[in-house]
C-alpha cells in the first residue's frame, strides 16, 4: 500500500484521500471480509455466548432481587404484626397490673378499716370494762365508808350486815352511771 503512495506520488500525481482506488478497495473488502469470517468463528460465538450469560445472569439475579424484596416485606409485615401484638399484649400487661394493684390497695384498705375498728372496739370495750371495775371499786369504796359514816352516825348496835344492806340500798337508788 505504501508502494503505491510512492509510485503515484512519484508519477507526478498528487494523491488525495478522495481518490478511488479500485484494487485498493477491492482487496480492503476482502481483507474486511476474511476477517469478519475469522472473527465470526472465533470471537463472535463466545462474545454472543458470553452476553447471552450475562444477560442470563442478570435477570436471575433481578428475579433473585425481586423475591428477596418480597420476602423482605413479607417478614417486614411479620414483623410490624408481631411489634403490634407485643404492644397490645404489653399494655393488656399494665391494664391487668393496674387493675390487681388497684385491688391490692383496695384489699389493704378494707383490712386497715377492720383492723381500725376491731381495735377501736377493743379499746371500747377495755374502757367500759375498766369504767365498770371503777364504779365497782367506787361503790365498794362508798359503801365502807357509808357504813363508817353510819355507824359512827347512829352509833346503834346494828350488826354489819344490817349496814351493808342499808347502804347497798341507797347507792341503788342513786344514778347507775355518773355523767362524763
Amino acid at each position: 500500500m505504501t508502494t503505491f503512495l510512492l509510485a503515484a506520488a512519484g508519477a507526478g500525481h498528487k494523491a488525495s484521500i478522495m481518490d478511488i482506488h479500485p484494487g485498493l478497495t477491492f482487496w480492503t473488502i476482502v481483507t474486511f471480509i476474511v476477517v469478519a469470517i475469522i472473527l465470526r468463528f472465533t470471537a463472535w460465538k463466545p462474545i454472543l455466548a458470553m452476553l447471552d450469560e450475562r444477560e442470563r445472569t442478570i435477570r436471575e439475579a433481578i428475579e433473585g432481587a425481586k423475591r428477596e424484596r418480597m420476602e423482605a416485606e413479607r417478614l417486614l409485615a411479620e414483623q410490624k404484626t408481631a411489634i403490634a401484638d407485643a404492644r397490645r399484649e404489653a399494655a393488656e400487661l399494665v391494664r391487668k397490673n393496674q387493675a390487681e394493684v388497684e385491688a391490692a390497695r383496695q384489699t389493704a384498705l378494707a383490712q386497715a378499716k377492720k383492723d381500725a375498728e376491731a381495735l377501736l372496739s377493743n379499746a371500747r370495750r377495755t374502757i367500759d370494762e375498766e369504767r365498770a371495775k371503777a364504779i365497782a371499786e367506787i361503790r365498794a369504796s362508798a359503801v365502807d365508808l357509808a357504813i363508817v359514816a353510819a355507824g359512827r352516825l347512829l352509833e346503834a348496835n346494828l350488826d354489819e350486815q344490817k349496814q351493808r344492806q342499808l347502804a347497798e340500798d341507797f347507792l341503788r337508788k342513786l344514778p347507775a352511771q355518773p355523767r362524763a
